[in-house]
C-alpha cells in the first residue's frame, strides 16, 4: 500500500469535517491540539520516565565550523520513547495535523505547497533558515 498524500489526506479532511467548520472553532482546536502534543510528550518524562530531559544552555563557539556545531549541540534528551508514549504523541501529532488541514482548506491553501514551500527554504536557506 502506497503513502497517502499530503493532498489526498486534506481532502480526507474535508470530507469527514462536520462539527467544526468555523475558521475560529478549527482555530481553537488546532491550538488545543497542539497543547495535547506538548503535554503528551511532558507526560513521557513526567509520568513514564520513558525520556528524560536535561537542559541547559547551549555552548556556542565561533571557532568551530558547523559540521563540529551539529556534533557538540545538545537535544537535551536522553533515552526513547516506549511504545505507549510514542503512540500517545503519534495521535496526538495526528489530530494537530488533522486541524492544521483542516484550517488549510477553509483558508484555501493547499498542505502541500505549504511542505514544498518549507522544503525550499530548507533547501536555499540550509543552517540559516530560521525554523
Amino acid at each position: 500500500m502506497s503513502a497517502q498524500t499530503l493532498t489526498q489526506f486534506q481532502q480526507q479532511v474535508s470530507d469527514v469535517l462536520l462539527r467544526h467548520r468555523s475558521l475560529l472553532d478549527v482555530m481553537s482546536k488546532y491550538g488545543q491540539s497542539g497543547a495535547a502534543v506538548n503535554r503528551a510528550v511532558a507526560k513521557s518524562v513526567t509520568e513514564c520516565g520513558c525520556i528524560e530531559l536535561n537542559a541547559r544552555k547551549q555552548g556556542f563557539s565561533d571557532d568551530i565550523n558547523l559540521e563540529q556545531a551539529k556534533v557538540k549541540l545538545h537535544h537535551h534528551m536522553n533515552g526513547e520513547l516506549c511504545e505507549l508514549c510514542k503512540d500517545a504523541i503519534q495521535n496526538e501529532l495526528g489530530r494537530n495535523l488533522f486541524y492544521m488541514s483542516a484550517m488549510c482548506n477553509l483558508l484555501g491553501i493547499q498542505l502541500d505547497d505549504v511542505v514544498a514551500q518549507e522544503s525550499g527554504k530548507c533547501s536555499t536557506l540550509g543552517l540559516f533558515n530560521l525554523t
